[in-house]
């Protein structure tokens, strides 16, 4: 159908089906738009990582640097050791499983007048030795520094003795082979080594970063909404024929193109005049129907400013209320509604005693009337049929104004007389699945969808950078009132 709307229209916007698959760059985009939930997920991270940090006790560590080495002066067997530092080298790993054996800690726990048992003093030692080296470094850790750093010492004292007199003892009987001498002696820490603040808030801030990133990718994968005109583009080969922006001030002049002539979505509806008058070009039918997927998406709205800029054009247009069920058009319109379309297909009315003209240009506004028991057969019977070409012979343009196309069928039962369907679509609302549907219901009947119209789209947007740029009036110049 697109082929043959664009043969006759070269002036659209040639729109390809798209693949709807999640790109990599579609990430970068989920990530940038909800950059605030990873911010505050990192934010969080940073304060539970500070707090946790906080309720911890403070460890201080203390260190005592051992050196071993082969004692100078003894004879024997002696003289081939000390020929090079290797059996120093292999004694030190032997060396560091001794210091935490029962044999040295419980001397230590002895000169410490036993305020620790053996087992609660291995878990505070840690020792160690650097690679090819002759060093062994006793590292204690404790609440209270002072005693940190009498556990590393006291084990050093004691670890020397062990393996001086205990266990590297000469077999003539004078001094050890082996020497070990404390270098570096543990100091009383000032600065306590644990929690580290820096590097638990980092941790948290990257933990917290992660699971902000999750949940930005979970909600972007969840969400079904469609967000952009781009997104809208991407689910189907029908033209987008205008983009309207959101009003956040909608309910005080609903008729923007009428009240605030000058404003960019006033402008945004010319753009959708000049759309709709290339699609109706050539054509012997100009009756369009405006309809949307779900209820709440603004067809009223756009179906009621675009009859008026379009009678603004010089055009005679007819405005049509059909949604017999939730009437709102003629409220919006400022017309009474007690008497009207209704009332014509029941017979109870003629069409040009409750059809009613607008304002000071050629436009014809037909109200609901009073809400009957049966929309659909009312919608759907050949007095409709009749209406319609009635109104078809005494203007350019019949803007119907129908329900919503999911909820109930009134809408695919009245697009049988017409000449295509415009469909709204409130961007950053309507979820794609609802969409996707009204098409398949609307080509289901062979219905001819013409143009789609992104509503309610976001004044920030990149789809209304071209439109928000400039006004045509002077903004100081007071708008219009409103002539029913």
């Amino acid at each position: 159908m697109f082929q043959q709307i664009q043969a006759k229209h070269p002036q659209l916007l040639d729109l390809q089906r798209k693949d709807t698959s999640v790109e990599p760059s579609q990430y970068f985009q989920i990530l940038v738009k909800n950059w605030l939930v990873v911010l505050t997920s990192m934010l969080v991270g940073l304060l539970l990582a500070l707090g946790l940090s906080a309720l911890l006790t403070a460890k201080y560590e203390s260190t005592a640097s051992l050196y071993v080495s082969v004692r100078a002066g003894t004879s024997g067997a002696n003289d081939d050791l000390l020929q090079g530092a290797s059996f120093a080298q292999t004694a030190v790993t032997s060396y560091i499983d001794v210091a935490t054996t029962a044999v040295v800690l419980d001397k230590v726990a002895q000169e410490l007048n036993n305020d620790f048992s053996i087992k609660q003093l291995k878990d505070r030692l840690t020792v160690s030795s650097p690679p090819d080296s002759v060093l062994i470094e006793i590292t204690a850790q404790d609440a209270d520094p002072q005693v940190a750093a009498a556990i590393a010492n006291t084990t050093g004292d004691v670890f020397i003795d062990v393996v001086e007199n205990e266990i590297e003892i000469s077999d003539a009987g004078g001094d050890s082979p082996i020497q070990v001498r404390i270098i570096d002696p543990g100091q009383v820490p000032s600065d306590p080594t644990s929690p580290k603040l820096w590097l638990n808030g980092l941790a948290g801030i990257v933990l917290g970063g992660l699971i902000g990133i999750g949940i930005a990718v979970l909600r972007g994968i969840t969400d079904t909404r469609i967000h952009t005109i781009d997104g809208l583009e991407q689910l189907t080969d029908v033209p987008v024929v205008g983009g309207i922006a959101n009003d956040d001030h909608i309910s005080h002049r609903p008729l923007v193109v009428h009240d605030d002539p000058g404003s960019p979505r006033a402008e945004a509806f010319r753009i959708l005049r000049t759309n709709l008058q290339f699609l109706g070009a050539g054509d012997s039918t100009r009756v369009f129907m405006v309809s949307s997927a779900t209820p709440g998406e603004g067809k009223t709205h756009v179906v009621g400013n675009l009859a008026v800029v379009l009678a603004q054009s010089g055009a005679r247009v007819a405005l049509v209320e059909a949604d017999l069920r939730k009437p709102r058009l003629a409220q919006l319109m400022g017309i009474e509604g007690a008497v009207g379309m209704s009332d014509v297909l029941i017979g109870a009315a003629e069409l040009e005693d409750v059809v009613q003209p607008w304002g000071t240009d050629d436009l014809l506004v037909l109200p609901a009337g009073r809400v009957p028991p049966n929309p659909s057969e009312l919608l759907g019977s050949h007095a409709m049929k009749t209406l319609l070409e009635d109104l078809e012979q005494q203007v350019d343009y019949v803007l119907i104004d129908a329900p919503p196309i999911l909820p109930v069928t009134d809408a695919i039962v009245l697009s049988g007389y017409t000449s295509g369907t415009l469909l709204v679509t409130a961007i950053g609302q309507t979820k794609r699945q609802d969409f996707q549907q009204a098409m398949e219901a609307m080509q289901h009947i062979e219905g001819d969808v013409l143009g789609l119209i992104g509503n309610k789209l976001s004044v920030k947007s990149s789809d209304m950078s071209g439109i928000t740029a400039y006004r045509y009036t002077d903004t100081d110049t007071p708008a219009k009132q409103r002539i029913p």
